[in-house]
């Protein structure tokens, strides 16, 4: 039951006012390429490979860009959504982000949802959908819940599978270092007692 209403969730196509289904631009697409670009950096460093970039509609100028960072910074909200948008907002000189485009590679969670409605965030275009803690379609709708000032309906599953191929072998690799560890800390010999004393 559970996964058939993901299934069902997941893939209700975004929809302008005028009922069509919102398709990503050429713009989206490269935007894309750079997100996945960081995602893998941010894999090199050990982070959960996440990348966003967040760029001005009309010009495809980059404002700001972000990767996971909660390993290394220790941060709670270390996701590449924030650092991504308080760039942009910092650069633009305005929190509101109505002009601006989001780009990140995972669907984003409700933290992050929560910020993209409150920086105004104008569109926002993602990946790998995100069954366990996506607030964008897979879980809930937050951003285009009517009772906030401010809604954007995501543009999802853009690049998608390659998205989640990205995190997919990330966390396979994790899961067989974890495994290695583990049978090399079994095969160590272990001192005697008495050698230890």
């Amino acid at each position: 039951m559970k996964r058939a209403l993901w299934l069902s969730i997941g893939r209700r196509p975004a929809r302008s006012a005028g009922g069509a289904p919102l398709q990503p631009t050429a713009t989206d697409l490269i935007m894309m390429q750079t997100a996945l670009s960081l995602a893998r950096k941010a894999a090199e460093r050990g982070e959960v490979p996440i990348g966003a970039a967040v760029y001005r509609t009309a010009t495809g100028e980059i404002y700001g860009q972000g990767v996971n960072r909660r390993e290394t910074d220790r941060d709670p909200a270390g996701h590449a959504e924030f650092d991504a948008i308080e760039q942009a907002a910092s650069r633009a000189g305005d929190w509101r982000l109505n002009e601006f485009t989001l780009v990140v590679t995972l669907e984003p969670c409700a933290m992050c949802a929560g910020l993209i409605v409150n920086a105004r965030v104008g569109r926002v275009v993602f990946g790998a959908p995100d069954p366990k803690a996506g607030a964008m379609g897979s879980l809930m709708r937050l951003t285009e819940d009517e009772r906030f000032n401010h809604r954007v309906v995501p543009i999802a599953g853009v690049m998608g599978e390659e998205c989640g191929l990205v995190l997919t072998e990330f966390f396979q690799k994790l899961r067989a270092d974890r495994r290695a560890a583990t049978r090399t800390a079994r095969s160590r010999p272990q001192r005697s007692r008495a050698a230890r004393t």
